[in-house]
């Protein structure tokens, strides 16, 4: 994404391996964050944006969440923790292929090049950051959505099988004047569709620098 991004800016990343928690991962964000900045959450960074949103609404001038939801865990997610629970990261060697091709769009099952991808992107985060961040609990916060008082775009892929168009709305009715942009995507957005994200990425960041 970064070429096709302004570059006036700075860009700063969440470091996702150390953190023990969604609010842990919030707070140690916000240790390298500039005083006023946008906030950029895909999928699971979509709840540790929020938190980070109401830990300093001060410095968040406006938020986009993309394929994530204000949903809390569910029956699959608990089993998937207990599962985890036992698991050794030594023996880890990255997400299946057959769980990747349901990440993406059913067009795109086939592409290998974008499952090996995504499959050399679990390989470098490895065994022990896949077993911390599958433990991680998502709290439901759709009672708190109404607290984010800054600007919010959210991005859906219309055939996102793990985040679904109503979690979308939920957030788009939930969040204060927030608006959705649609793409023709999977969930895995950022790679499959980097331009189309982009260009609604930056069309965004003008409208709001523009205010």
């Amino acid at each position: 994404m970064l070429r096709r991004l302004p570059t006036s800016g700075q860009i700063v990343h969440v470091d996702p391996t150390r953190a023990q928690s969604i609010e842990e991962m919030a707070r140690q964000a916000l240790v390298d964050t500039p005083e006023q900045f946008i906030l950029v959450g895909f999928s699971m960074g979509g709840y540790v944006a929020r938190e980070m949103a109401r830990l300093a609404p001060q410095q968040v001038s406006s938020l986009v969440l993309i394929a994530t939801s204000a949903r809390g865990d569910g029956g699959i997610q608990a089993r998937r923790r207990a599962a985890v629970s036992a698991f050794d990261p030594a023996t880890f060697r990255g997400l299946s292929h057959a769980s990747l091709r349901t990440s993406v769009h059913p067009d795109r099952e086939s592409d290998i090049e974008l499952i090996d991808r995504i499959h050399a992107m679990s390989v470098r985060l490895g065994g022990r950051v896949f077993q911390q961040q599958t433990m991680f609990h998502r709290d439901g916060d759709l009672e708190r959505l109404g607290e984010i008082r800054c600007a919010t775009l959210i991005v859906a892929g219309t055939q996102d099988r793990l985040r679904s168009i109503e979690e979308a709305e939920e957030l788009r009715d939930g969040i204060p004047g927030a608006v959705m942009e649609l793409v023709q995507a999977g969930h895995m957005i950022p790679m499959e569709a980097p331009e189309e994200l982009a260009a609604i990425l930056v069309s965004w960041f003008q409208g709001r620098l523009a205010q």
